[in-house]
């Protein structure tokens, strides 16, 4: 009977020992059984109860140096971000066509500073060759112009059917978001029809970044070719080009390459938009014009409204 007295008591009091004083199961005069006598007992006296604390008030300096007293072991947390060095961030010394893709006279001043400035890129461009064959034995001046003109056209081409596995291989991360922001909502129809002029390679650059050794390659093309371009918005109307009106187009190209990977690969990395540029064409997009406020007793289709004929509303982008 003790044994099952206690097996009830001691779940409900855990922290307390009990001391049984009797444990004697005899029957009394009365016949009835008689109970032993608890009495609890301390186990253990404390001398310090530390006292709980709201950790939502207190700062982080403040929660360290609790757990400091209590003997905790805090760990130093690190905001540590990732660095894709797949590609850099941007373009080293970028190539500046000369004014109207044409060469001045040697005589007139400017003719001469363009001149000397020709010099100096080529110059560099030369080491930056070498350095770039020495990762890449592959690369060659004469036939790497039609190589990056077919990554060119299938970068533009995935582009059009919003195809990002194949645009990821085709070009960089820092290029990617340029070409595809705000056509989320839109209609691409983009047709490459022939090359005016064979493309070639104008500008070169082997620049490295993070520690010395991290080398990457830039190359910039010069391609003059026909195109066609239509973008349309998300109600099927027209905002930018026509596709039965093909146009000259003259663009400088940049490709990289991580050239310490051996996996590595040219991709497009951006483009090269002279100064002497003539400015884009003004987009056309779709605006509501709103109607009449009706009451709610009146009907629309009861109105005798005339919808007003839209202004053209342009927008340079």
């Amino acid at each position: 009977m003790a044994a099952s007295m206690m097996r009830l008591i001691v779940p409900f009091q855990r922290p307390m020992i009990f001391k049984v004083q009797c444990v004697e199961t005899l029957l009394d005069t009365t016949g009835y059984c008689r109970l032993p006598t608890v009495t609890p007992l301390r186990t253990k006296k404390r001398y310090f109860i530390p006292k709980m604390h709201d950790t939502k008030t207190q700062s982080k300096a403040e929660q360290e140096a609790q757990a400091r007293s209590a003997g905790m072991v805090v760990q130093q947390e690190y905001m540590e971000r990732a660095i894709n060095i797949a590609c850099t961030a941007g373009i080293f010394d970028p190539y500046i066509p000369p004014e109207g893709d044409a060469r001045l006279s040697k005589l007139s001043k400017e003719g001469l500073k363009q001149r000397t400035e020709q010099l100096r890129q080529s110059a560099a461009s030369h080491l930056a060759i070498r350095k770039i064959k020495e990762h890449d034995p592959q690369f060659n001046t004469k036939d790497f112009p039609n190589k990056a003109l077919e990554i060119f056209i299938e970068a533009h081409s995935a582009l059009t059917q919003f195809n990002k596995e194949k645009l990821h291989k085709l070009v960089t991360e820092r290029c990617y978001p340029e070409m595809v922001r705000g056509n989320r909502y839109r209609t691409l129809r983009w047709s490459f029809l022939e090359s005016l002029e064979p493309p070639r390679v104008v500008h070169a650059r082997c620049p490295d970044m993070v520690s010395k050794g991290n080398l990457y390659g830039q190359v910039t093309l010069r391609l003059h070719s026909r195109q066609t371009v239509a973008i349309y918005d998300r109600f099927g109307r027209l905002m930018l080009g026509n596709e039965d009106e093909p146009r000259d187009v003259l663009e400088y190209v940049v490709l990289e390459r991580h050239l310490i990977n051996p996996y590595g690969c040219w991709r497009l990395h951006g483009k090269i938009i002279p100064a002497w540029a003539p400015p884009k064409e003004p987009v056309i997009k779709t605006v509501m014009i709103p109607g009449p406020q009706l009451k709610p007793w009146e009907e629309f289709e009861s109105l005798c409204y005339e919808v007003p004929k839209p202004r053209s509303v342009q927008w340079h982008q």
